[in-house]
């Protein structure tokens, strides 16, 4: 059982032992949060939850393989034992391969690309599943689904883009089944985002990260727009959406280190799709 106060907002962030959940998960911590963050290293686990209780909130480690279904609900039969409800759950947890990025089409790169559609897609279906009886108990309660433009432009193949496009398809249609409760759901295309991984690429190359950096976002940015989200009074009237990460942080005065605003990509990319409002039960 935790020690911290009753009154933190009690949030689940998946696949948060590195880049974008990690940098999710601290922002998170600053505002104040209890943060479960998952993943399958213990180590580089305990070291993200330690910044996240560093940076003010608790982070708690939890080893998950979201592979594993029964792993999950195991996840969340834990939250529900030490908080008995959940504010937050931010599907983030995705198996990117190191070949993403190859030019060649998709038959001739590694079929584990489609692993994404496992640990991305299915993943996030199966947190929010055993996650919903606790968010119906929550405080304000919302799901997040971190996304990007792949879901509408050709992005690193048609793996990656469908599992982006699967995403906000699953916002928009959670939403539907949420509608009568107090439970949001959105997704958030988050831009270039500046980490370790991508730092790395630049090695030796300092003054092109400086350029790519001014187009680009830390992790940070979109946790924090995340709990400007959770506290804004009329965030139900956003459930089902799809949102541009630097655009709705413009509108709550949301700034990156340094205080720089990070773009809106719509313009290059395009803007997320808008779905039916037909109902088909």
């Amino acid at each position: 059982m935790s020690t911290h106060s009753d009154t933190s907002r009690i949030a689940v962030v998946t696949g948060a032992s590195r880049g974008a959940g990690r940098g999710i998960a601290e922002a998170l911590g600053a505002a104040g949060w209890r943060v479960y963050l998952t993943g399958r290293d213990a180590a580089t686990l305990e070291v993200a939850a330690t910044a996240v209780t560093a940076a003010g909130g608790e982070g708690i480690a939890a080893v998950v393989d979201h592979r594993d279904d029964a792993a999950v609900a195991a996840l969340f039969d834990r939250v529900g034992a030490d908080a008995g409800r959940l504010d937050l759950l931010v599907n983030n947890a995705a198996v990117i391969s190191d070949r993403l990025t190859d030019p060649a089409p998709f038959w001739r790169k590694p079929l584990e690309l489609a692993d994404v559609l496992d640990v991305g897609l299915r993943s996030a279906y199966v947190a929010s599943y055993h996650a919903a009886p606790l968010l119906l108990a929550g405080r304000a309660p919302l799901i997040v689904f971190t996304s990007s433009p792949g879901s509408v432009v050709y992005m690193h193949g048609p793996a990656y883009g469908a599992q982006k496009a699967g995403v906000d398809k699953m916002a928009a249609d959670m939403a539907v089944d949420f509608a009568d409760t107090d439970v949001t759901t959105i997704s958030i295309w988050m831009g270039i985002l500046l980490t370790e991984r991508l730092v790395r690429a630049f090695d030796g190359h300092p003054a092109a990260l400086a350029a790519t950096a001014q187009h680009a976002e830390t992790p940070q940015f979109t946790g924090r727009l995340i709990d400007a989200l959770h506290r804004d009074p009329q965030l139900k009237s956003l459930s089902g959406r799809t949102l541009i990460g630097a655009e709705a942080a413009a509108g709550y005065g949301i700034t990156d280190d340094g205080g720089r605003v990070p773009p809106s990509h719509r313009g290059m990319l395009g803007a997320p799709r808008e779905p039916s409002t037909v109902i088909v039960r």
